[in-house]
């Protein structure tokens, strides 16, 4: 009963903290993302206060936010729409991986962590956050934008390089035979080309199945069928997100809409919580040390990142406006990067790999969120050079 009271008093503290760093955020007119990771970094191990009660209950309400932003992201897309983005877009996935890759590869030479920790901060350096991204998307209203589509491209690229990066690091790290991994790579790549497969071809029976006239019974279908596809893509070595995606794009019609508009407080609610475990995760006191080079780091990655994004965008047609948000929207890191430094630091890699690793990603966690914001000033900006050129020209 202790433990059951302890637990409700330190949720309902959080959320209702949550609730007012929400409201704050509003009024000032930015993402209230950083503020979440604030609270985390404040209420975490070697914060002002350190909950324990409901670290268990944080862990899988993460796990559940970031499920859900994929699957809302991916109700706006069609596997049709996706995959044809893909095709023009796979250009733009390597130049994602050898761009993003190499600052990380790079830091772990030069600080002397050998080369399988390279491999590992190679990782960290080069996937983006989707968690974040989708957030973001989703509150400046930019999923119907032009570049949006490439922007999803890219990060299911990024994921399915996940897919086939995460067994063969773990073989790294384990020092086991590359053929060891072989099996849980196929199965991978398998599962993930056959629920493209599902999505497109039987997407229109899982929408009639979810059917329903009654919010509670199509939450809990709606419910039930994505985390257990999440659960299913974690098991075959495939990101939870990249399941929950597809599920999103297989939905279609007014079942699309009705599971949007239902979900969408759950959806705030636990994507508030991945923020905030992310934050819960990372001692304050271990990251002084490491900014300067954490700093260094993110100063390359965002140019790199934000090239990354200018590049593809311009590829698929987009003009000036459609490339700065694309540049800006890929920049923060998140989940992937902070479980790829888990298992290199798990596995005995020098330790300042994680704290490196987590001041990098809180640092671009939070610039993330508020950088798309400089697109509207930047574009308004130039649009009023650009007038005044033409009014100059026009009385010469």
């Amino acid at each position: 009963m202790h433990g059951t009271v302890e637990l409700l008093l330190e949720l309902g503290l959080l959320v209702g903290a949550l609730g007012l760093l929400g409201a704050i955020a509003g009024k000032a007119g930015i993402s209230a993302i950083p503020l979440y990771l604030i609270a985390g970094l404040a209420f975490g191990h070697g914060g002002i206060y350190e909950m324990h009660a409901i670290t268990g209950f944080l862990d899988v309400g993460a796990e559940v936010g970031v499920v859900l932003l994929l699957f809302t992201l991916g109700l706006e897309y069609t596997p049709r729409e996706l995959l044809g983005t893909m095709k023009t877009s796979w250009l733009g996935a390597v130049v994602d991986l050898v761009l993003n890759a190499a600052p990380g590869v790079a830091c772990a030479l030069i600080l002397g962590w050998g080369p399988i920790a390279a491999v590992v901060f190679g990782g960290v350096t080069y996937v983006s956050s989707s968690g974040i991204i989708a957030k973001v998307l989703s509150d400046l209203g930019w999923l119907g934008n032009r570049e949006t589509p490439t922007i999803l491209a890219l990060l299911v690229a990024e994921d399915m390089i996940m897919a086939l990066y995460l067994p063969i690091l773990t073989t790294l790290l384990a020092g086991l035979a590359f053929a060891q991994a072989a099996s849980g790579l196929g199965i991978a790549l398998l599962a993930v080309a056959g629920a493209f497969v599902v999505a497109s071809r039987f997407g229109g029976l899982l929408s009639r199945f979810l059917e329903s006239p009654n919010d509670e019974i199509l939450l809990l279908k709606v419910m039930g069928i994505v985390l257990v596809i999440a659960g299913l893509a974690e098991q075959v070595h495939v990101s939870a997100a990249v399941g929950a995606f597809i599920v999103g794009m297989a939905l279609s019609g007014e079942v699309s809409r009705q599971a949007e508009e239902t979900l969408e407080p759950l959806k705030n609610l636990f994507a508030a919580i991945f923020f905030v475990n992310f934050g819960l995760e990372t001692d304050p006191t271990a990251l002084p040390p490491v900014l300067p080079v954490a700093i260094l780091l993110a100063v390359v990655t965002i140019a790199t990142k934000f090239a990354t994004g200018w590049w593809a965008a311009g590829r698929s047609g987009s003009a000036f406006t459609g490339k700065l948000r694309a540049g800006l929207v890929l920049l923060p890191r998140g989940e992937f990067s902070i479980v790829i430094a888990g298992l290199g630091v798990a596995a005995g890699l020098d330790s300042q790999l994680g704290s490196v690793a987590a001041a990098y990603v809180l640092i671009l966690a939070a610039i993330g969120p508020l950088a798309p914001r400089l697109a509207g000033p930047i574009v308004a900006k130039r649009r009023r050079k650009a007038r005044a050129r033409r009014l100059a020209e026009a009385a010469a």
